[in-house]
C-alpha cells in the first residue's frame, strides 16, 4: 500500500496509469462491455461500479486541459429505451477534479465507441456496474 493512492487502485492499474502519458486514454466499462474484443490490455475490477473507479481514477489522473471534451460517453443507440442518471453522477465526480465538469464530456456513437477504444485506449478497466451505457473514455492531462 501507498499513501494518497485510493485501496481500490491495484498496483496493475496503478502501473498502467503511471506508464501512460499526455493524451493517452483509458476506457472503463460496464459489466455488458466487451473489454477483451476491444482491449489491447484488460484489467479486471470485479465487485466494483463505475463511479467509485472513476472517483479513484481521478484523484491521481488528470483529464487532458487541451482538448475541448476529455471525457467520452458511449451514446445510445437510437431506439433503444434507455435511460442514463449514471451520467449525472459521473458529472459530478468529473467536476471535483476538473473545473470545466459537465463540460468535460462528450457523446458517440456506439461502434465509433468501440473503435476509439481499439484504436486509441492504453488499457480496459472491466467492472461489474450494471447501469446500461455506462461507459467511457478518459484522455490523461499532464501531471503538473
Amino acid at each position: 500500500m501507498l499513501k494518497g493512492i485510493p485501496a481500490i487502485i491495484s498496483p496493475e492499474l496503478l502501473k498502467v496509469l503511471c506508464e501512460m502519458g499526455h493524451t493517452d486514454e483509458l476506457t472503463i466499462g460496464d459489466g455488458n462491455f466487451p473489454g477483451h474484443t476491444y482491449g489491447k490490455k484488460v484489467i479486471r475490477m470485479d465487485g466494483h461500479g463505475v463511479p467509485e473507479i472513476l472517483d479513484a481514477i481521478l484523484q491521481i489522473f488528470p483529464l487532458d486541459a487541451y482538448v475541448e471534451h476529455p471525457v467520452t460517453l458511449m451514446g445510445i443507440v437510437p431506439g433503444d429505451d434507455v435511460k442514463t442518471p449514471i451520467w449525472e453522477q459521473y458529472k459530478e465526480i468529473v467536476a471535483t477534479y476538473d473545473k470545466r465538469g459537465a463540460e468535460c464530456f462528450e457523446e458517440i456513437d456506439k461502434w465509433k465507441f468501440y473503435e476509439k477504444t481499439k484504436e486509441h485506449s492504453s488499457v480496459v478497466i472491466m467492472t461489474s456496474e450494471k447501469a446500461l451505457y455506462a461507459n467511457l473514455i478518459l484522455k490523461k492531462g499532464v501531471v503538473i
